[in-house]
C-alpha cells in the first residue's frame, strides 16, 4: 500500500508560507523530501491566481513539467508546461456571471474594492488594491466592464471591515448561484457555484489515477473546508478557525511553528 500513488494537496498562504510571504527552511525540506518519492504527487491547491502561484512552485522545486496545479479556489486548474506562455497550460476553467452577486454585496458595502480575475494576466479592478495583495497586472476599469462577461472569480476587499464582519454579511444577505470564501483578512472571494478546491482536486485525482483513500490535504482557512472533507486525511493548521478544524481529521501546529512539517512527517511515516 505504501508505494501506491499518494496525492498530497497543500494550501499556500498560512500553510506552505507565512502570511508575510516568508518561507521556513524546515517546511521547504520536508516538501522536497515528500516530492522526492516517486509515487507521491504533491499538488498545490490555492486561492491564488495562476500568476501568483508559479513563483511558489519554483521556490519549492514543484515547477516540473506536467504537474497539475489548482488555483483560484478550484475555478482554474493548470498543468506546468514551460513551452507555453507563462509556463502553464490550462486544463479546466469554470466561469459564472458575476453581476447579480456583486450587485447584492455592493448594496451592503458600497466602498468595497472589487476585482475580477483575468486568468494568466492579473485582475481588472474598480480601484487599485493595497500593494502586495494582488499579483499580476491591475487594470482599473468601470464597474460595468467588471461585470460585462463571465469570470472565474470576483474578489471584494474592504480595509475598514474584518473577516468576521464579512462572514456576518454573507450570512445576512444570502448569496445564490455562487460559492464563496471569506479570507483571513477582510477579503471575500466569489466563485462559480459548486466549485471549490475539492471539486478541482477530485478531477486531478482521477486524472492521476490515485485511489480516494490515498489522498491527503492540509489547509488553514475557510476556502479549505471542502478540500479537508474531500481528503481521506485532512489536516487543519493550528491557527485555523473552528469550522476548519471541525472539517479536518487531524490538527497540526500553526504556520508560525512550522505546523506543516509535523503533518508531513506523519504522512511520510504512516502513508508514504
Amino acid at each position: 500500500m505504501r508505494d501506491t500513488p499518494l496525492l498530497v494537496a497543500l494550501d499556500v498562504d498560512g500553510t506552505l508560507i507565512h502570511h508575510d510571504g516568508s518561507v521556513s527552511s524546515r517546511v521547504e525540506d520536508v516538501v522536497r523530501r515528500l516530492e522526492g518519492l516517486p509515487h507521491v504527487r504533491v499538488v498545490v491547491a490555492t486561492g491564488r491566481s495562476v500568476v501568483a502561484t508559479m513563483p511558489i512552485l519554483e521556490h519549492f522545486g514543484l515547477r516540473t513539467h506536467g504537474r497539475p496545479v489548482v488555483c483560484s479556489n478550484g475555478a482554474v486548474t493548470v498543468e506546468v508546461d514551460d513551452d507555453q506562455d507563462g509556463g502553464f497550460r490550462l486544463l479546466d476553467v469554470v466561469t459564472f456571471d458575476p453581476a447579480p452577486a456583486v450587485s447584492l454585496v455592493r448594496r451592503e458595502l458600497p466602498g468595497a474594492i472589487v476585482a475580477v480575475e483575468e486568468v494568466g494576466v492579473g485582475f481588472k479592478v474598480s480601484t487599485p488594491f493595497p500593494e502586495g495583495e494582488l499579483w499580476g497586472e491591475q487594470t482599473v476599469v468601470p464597474m460595468e466592464e467588471l461585470l460585462s462577461q463571465p469570470v472565474t472569480r470576483v474578489t471584494f476587499r474592504d480595509p475598514n471591515s474584518t473577516s468576521e464582519e464579512f462572514s456576518d454579511l454573507v450570512e445576512r444577505i444570502g448569496l445564490h448561484g455562487v460559492s464563496y470564501a471569506v479570507g483571513w483578512s477582510a477579503w471575500l472571494d466569489l466563485a462559480p457555484e459548486g466549485v471549490s478546491k475539492a471539486s478541482a482536486l477530485e478531477q486531478v485525482r482521477r486524472r492521476l489515477g490515485v485511489e480516494p483513500h490515498r489522498t491527503v490535504a492540509v489547509g488553514d482557512q475557510r476556502n479549505d473546508v471542502e478540500m479537508l472533507v474531500w481528503a481521506a486525511r485532512g489536516y487543519a493548521m493550528g491557527q485555523a478557525p473552528a469550522e476548519v478544524v471541525q472539517a479536518a481529521d487531524r490538527m497540526t501546529g500553526p504556520v508560525e511553528e512550522d505546523g506543516l512539517v509535523d503533518a508531513l512527517e506523519q504522512v511520510l511515516e504512516e502513508l508514504a
